[in-house]
């Protein structure tokens, strides 16, 4: 395996600050931290990449919220130095973790996405008859942060860039030695990274047939029952041995004709259809789209918008059944 090179100074270097920064602002305009950094973004940049320099970042100040999508989650949202430096450091290692996956990943990769994971889903579903699908327990919470740090040493090489990925790591954990904050870039690219081993130990020795895993949630097939059950085992077994990781004990195995649900969706050999919690998204979003405009807060055209924002929600499933009846049962106001 060729370890790649990254130095300091390019991750501190004007042009890929700048790139972070354009990043880290997009869609967020109206900010007031994103202003009151881009109205002084000369010297910002500037202290930013000697702080890089000088070893002092990242700063570790997090924003700690609970969201419930669907079920709930500890979000610790990085600072905004912190989390342009993120998208600095990951503008230069991110590739480079990316072409180490193989394409069975489909989490925080351009061209991939959930969207393109169901399709390969329901591909599968098609061509092979029993499926194993399992999740980790309390994944990002549970990552060790010497297996990570030692994956990633085997991917990269220069000293000052290791131990700048040492304090990321290290800069956040839920308990002793564990634990990478949900809510941060490095977090994602490095979480994906950690199971890669998983999905080359599922394709290249155990008697599998397809393979699709995002992020913790892996599904994979196999011919019989028998052998289903049998890799679960294995897989199992090598994720404690490998990776101090545990299934959650609710891992299925069943047969594809019965479809799964995966990524918001539930995915049959022929038909992909809303789950119950993207058609609650979609009946909340239309209503309040048309309270808005009930009240006078948008008008005709904005309501459109939003009719349109809330049809994509749907879009990527088969759909226009269930829209044609909510539509019957709920019909949209005059404008």
């Amino acid at each position: 395996m060729k370890r790649i090179r990254i130095e300091l100074e390019q991750v501190a270097a004007y042009p890929n600050l700048v790139a972070a920064f354009q990043q880290v602002a997009r869609g967020k305009g109206g900010r007031r931290e994103v202003e009151a950094f881009r109205r002084n973004i000369d010297v910002r940049l500037a202290r930013l990449g000697q702080a890089i320099m000088d070893g002092s970042m990242p700063l570790g100040h997090y924003r700690r919220f609970i969201i419930h999508d669907p079920k709930r989650r500890t979000i610790h949202a990085a600072c905004f130095d912190d989390r342009l430096f993120h998208h600095a450091l990951m503008n230069l290692a991110g590739p480079v973790l990316d072409r180490a996956l193989t394409d069975a990943t489909f989490a925080c990769r351009i061209g991939m996405g959930q969207h393109a994971a169901v399709r390969r889903v329901q591909h599968y579903l098609r061509r092979f008859p029993w499926y194993i699908q399992v999740d980790i327990d309390a994944y990002f919470p549970s990552i060790e942060h010497t297996r990570l740090l030692d994956l990633l040493e085997r991917r990269f090489k220069g000293a000052a860039f290791l131990a700048t990925l040492r304090r990321v790591v290290e800069g956040f954990e839920v308990s002793p030695g564990r634990g990478l904050p949900i809510g941060t870039l490095t977090s994602q690219h490095f979480a994906n990274y950690y199971l890669d081993g998983l999905d080359r130990f599922i394709q290249e020795t155990l008697p599998s047939r397809g393979l699709v895993r995002y992020m913790d949630d892996s599904v994979w097939w196999c011919d019989d029952h028998a052998t289903a059950r049998w890799t679960l085992a294995a897989v199992n077994e090598y994720l404690v041995r490998e990776r101090g990781l545990n299934i959650k004990p609710n891992a299925r195995i069943q047969r594809s004709a019965q479809g799964i649900a995966f990524c918001g969706y539930r995915v049959t050999p022929g038909c992909i259809r809303l789950s119950r919690r993207k058609q609650r998204r979609y009946r909340g979003r239309r209503a309040a789209w048309e309270q808005a405009w009930s009240t006078g807060h948008i008008g005709a055209l904005e309501l459109q918008r939003g009719y349109a924002a809330v049809h994509g929600i749907t879009a990527q499933a088969d759909s226009r059944a269930w829209r044609q009846e909510h539509l019957r049962r709920h019909p949209a106001p005059e404008v």
